[in-house]
């Protein structure tokens, strides 16, 4: 889907590079709309190579708006948490480092906060990794929308040279 849906809920999450937090939200039964951008930061508008300087305060963050009778926000809090990305990690995720790759849960309203403290508490309870999870709760504040040649890049890159990218491919290889 192009546009974004109205009437439904939406979901905040940051962790690694967006193209690849994009990419594993898109294919989950129930996600509606996902858009690529920028929150968590100080300055209006941020552009792609302003928060690759590490100095805005913002985040590369994924906006997913998902129909709750296929997929709930505890399922999508799930899915971030233990297969999109490591939760563990501090200031980015594999080799893409620094605090514009931070792991945040934005969370809009009440609800969505409690879900998500209730998901950390649940995974450290039962030690679901071996370091302690550095993901923050934050308020879902402005989100500045990406670059067009961002949003669903994964996708385009394919059409656009008929295979995979690498970072696809590799993501795929640590799932088997």
């Amino acid at each position: 889907m192009d546009k974004k849906p109205e009437n439904y809920p939406v979901a905040t999450f940051a962790g690694g590079c967006f193209w690849c937090l994009e990419s594993e939200f898109r294919a989950l039964n129930g996600v509606l709309y996902t858009r690529v951008g920028y929150t968590g930061g100080d300055l209006d508008a941020p552009s792609y190579r302003d928060v690759t300087t590490g100095t805005t305060g913002h985040a590369e963050a994924v906006e997913v708006t998902f129909d709750p009778a296929k997929v709930s926000y505890r399922d999508l809090l799930e899915f971030f948490f233990t297969k999109a990305h490591d939760p563990t990690q501090i200031d980015g995720q594999g080799v893409d480092l620094g605090p514009q790759y931070r792991s945040v849960v934005y969370y809009h309203d009440e609800a969505q906060k409690k879900a998500a403290q209730d998901m950390i508490d649940y995974l450290e309870m039962n030690k679901m990794f071996k370091k302690q999870i550095t993901t923050t709760i934050e308020p879902a504040g402005t989100f500045w929308k990406g670059e067009d040649y961002h949003q669903q890049y994964y996708e385009k890159y394919e059409e656009k040279t008929g295979m995979p990218h690498i970072r696809v491919l590799l993501k795929q290889g640590k799932k088997r």
